[in-house]
């Protein structure tokens, strides 16, 4: 029973097209933060980073304004990437069930009694 659930929560999280492909722009700006931040030298600050933080939103702003309440304004690093992954794997668990829903509801009806 347990196993069977955690089989259909993974298959709304990644296995359908809609969660596959905003997995993939979601991996696509991790991919560019991680270029930046290895091979490219900065004078200043880079805004690498802003690409992957609104693949996220909304909910990662609920993390980051929980982190501010938690540790101030200095924050901690494995937090906020915490608070990044969960939002990613939340926000495409949603847009699998958005799918299944949207599926269901294009199916035809069944004729009652025909």
């Amino acid at each position: 029973m347990v196993k069977a659930r955690l089989r259909g929560l993974a298959r709304l999280t990644f296995g359908n097209p809609l969660s596959l492909a905003y997995l993939g722009l979601v991996a696509a700006a991790a991919l560019v933060l991680a270029y930046d931040q290895l091979f490219v030298t900065h004078e200043d600050a880079s805004f690498a980073g802003v690409g992957l933080i609104f693949t996220a939103a909304p909910t990662v702003f609920g993390f980051i304004a929980a982190e501010e309440a938690i540790w101030g304004l200095e924050g901690s690093g494995w937090y906020f990437s915490l608070g990044i992954a969960a939002s990613v794997l939340f926000q495409s668990f949603v847009l699998g069930l958005l799918l299944r829903l949207l599926n269901g509801r294009a199916r035809p009806a069944h004729p009652q009694g025909a």
